[in-house]
């Protein structure tokens, strides 16, 4: 799903995270399941969806810009914490019928490489 960039294109360092390519690509899959789900059922949960997954890529590429590593690991977090929210909102539109098992699954699937990765960076970051 990550599109390719002009090679004369400048690159953003946030850009050159691969967690943040994940969720960018996370946030493309769900906008993408919304547009073709009934989301007219629970239109709050829909809005609230799309504001939280794509929170987690505009808290990773925020956290890049910090000047401290402390504020990068806490941008870090608070990105978890918008994929937590992603994946209960998730959870109850399965439940209602408007994203099918299929769907779920595949986006649980995405965001668990994310949840992953993102503990590795943090991980990493306390490290150096």
């Amino acid at each position: 799903m990550t599109q390719e960039r002009n090679n004369d294109q400048y690159t953003f360092p946030f850009e050159k995270l691969e967690i943040w390519h994940h969720a960018v690509d996370l946030a493309d899959c769900t906008l993408s399941i919304l547009d073709a789900s009934p989301t007219n059922k629970h239109p709050k949960l829909s809005v609230q969806m799309e504001a939280a997954v794509s929170r987690v890529a505009q808290h990773i590429a925020e956290g890049k810009g910090k000047q401290y590593k402390k504020d990068f690991i806490q941008s870090l977090q608070t990105a978890e914490s918008s994929l937590f929210e992603f994946l209960t909102v998730t959870e109850l539109l399965k439940r209602r019928g408007c994203i099918g098992e299929q769907e779920g699954t595949k986006l649980r699937a995405q965001s668990e490489i994310i949840n992953r990765k993102l503990h590795g960076l943090i991980n990493s970051l306390r490290k150096e």
